[in-house]
């Protein structure tokens, strides 16, 4: 639509400004600020506790440092007087130095406020932390996206960010936060439930592009196979998780029963082996899809030259078809791996354990403590594993293409 069709007073917002993502997260952000608890007080571990606003739990200079940023935020998402490009950069420094100034307060505010409280009383984030903290993290994100930046730069600020947290974290500066009491509680079987899900991920994985890898390539060289090999994966898919978790936990019980070995084996209805074959289940169809796409999109020049060149069919294979559809394939082991992470959280109904453990635990006790300390690994396991997998695809094209 053109500028002249657009009613007035949309076209001088249009004109005025130039970012309306960032203008809306921005007014997202200070509404939640305004309107929702930043933190809650309670007494114990289980009571409900009393909600504090953010201008009562920041100090004045945290408040002024928040404003601060947000005036920079806003004046980056105008048309005028920044220039595009130093608008993304501007964006990029201000909402970490929101994201830092929010985790920074919500930790100085428990330990000021806990000093003179009982060794029971707890501090938790409240609604208004969390919509703080997601609006930074969009507002990097898009303004990546809006910059067109390079994988150095991405990695770099990813880099800072996560250092800047993980150093709030050494220094001891959230232990009085309720989730990291929480935490202290229960770190050995924490670290053990850690292991268990990464384990549980990782042994699902691997079959599954030992067995998805091949049938791609199948689907690839003969394709009157596609229709059917497709349509089993999509059926796969189309199971509830849970459902396939409890449509699996009967037949791998008599078949423990029915041979003790496999039963010693760790075979049996409940536990690690239903919940491994459920997730590999899952997560065939994304890797043949994506092994089968990137094969398709080697140019077929390509591949007659080299053949012109004396290679045999192995070596085509090898030397070219796979380095050009590697690309593809990793972008399928991103989305497997990020399902798979969070697909396990589900697993630990049918006892496979993993985080999901303590989130189901935390249910039951109506403990929200508990269910954020399998929450927020998970989901901070998720976005590692999608950052990294998408640095891995970005340095697999050739040099010249990445981005």
């Amino acid at each position: 639509m053109s500028v002249s069709h657009v009613p007035p007073s949309d076209a001088a917002s249009a004109r005025l400004v130039a970012n309306r993502v960032l203008a809306t997260l921005l007014g997202a952000g200070l509404l939640a600020a305004w309107l929702l608890p930043f933190a809650t007080m309670s007494p114990n571990r289980l009571a409900s506790g009393q909600t504090v606003g953010l201008s009562e739990a920041l100090s004045a200079w945290q408040v002024i440092a928040l404003l601060a940023l947000s005036a920079v935020l806003a004046v980056a998402a105008l048309r005028r007087p920044l220039p595009r490009e130093i608008a993304h950069g501007v964006v990029l420094l201000a909402s970490l130095g929101l994201l830092m100034i929010t985790l920074y307060s919500l930790g100085d505010y428990a330990q000021r406020t806990l000093v003179e409280k009982s060794p029971s009383a707890r501090v938790s984030q409240g609604s208004a932390f969390w919509v703080l903290v997601f609006c930074c993290a969009l507002a990097a994100i898009d303004a990546f996206q809006r910059a067109s930046s390079g994988w150095l730069l991405r990695l770099g600020y990813m880099l800072i960010a996560g250092g800047s947290v993980a150093i709030l974290f050494a220094s001891g500066h959230f232990s009085d936060l309720s989730i990291m009491r929480e935490y202290a509680n229960i770190r050995d079987n924490f670290s053990d439930q850690f292991i268990t899900h990464l384990v549980l991920v990782g042994s699902a994985l691997g079959p599954a592009l030992l067995i998805g890898v091949p049938l791609g390539l199948l689907a690839h060289r003969r394709a009157r196979l596609q229709g059917t090999l497709f349509s089993v994966l999509n059926f796969f898919q189309t199971i509830p998780s849970i459902a396939l978790f409890a449509l699996l936990v009967a037949p791998l019980s008599a078949l423990g029963n029915a041979f003790p070995l496999l039963g010693e084996w760790g075979v049996k209805g409940i536990g690690a082996a239903p919940a491994i074959i459920a997730l590999v289940m899952y997560a065939l169809l994304p890797v043949v899809r994506n092994t089968y796409a990137g094969l398709k999109g080697v140019p077929p020049a390509t591949v007659e030259a080299a053949r012109g060149m004396g290679m045999t069919a192995r070596q085509v294979l090898w030397r070219v078809e796979i380095p050009l559809a590697l690309p593809v394939m990793l972008s399928g082991l991103r989305i497997v791996t990020v399902q798979a992470i969070g697909l396990t959280v589900v697993a630990a109904l049918i006892g496979a354990g993993g985080l999901g453990a303590f989130i189901f635990q935390g249910l039951g006790q109506y403990a929200i403590d508990l269910v954020l300390l399998g929450a927020i690994p998970t989901i901070v396991l998720a976005v590692i594993a999608d950052f990294t997998l998408q640095m891995l695809v970005v340095l697999s094209k050739p040099a010249g293409t990445r981005r």
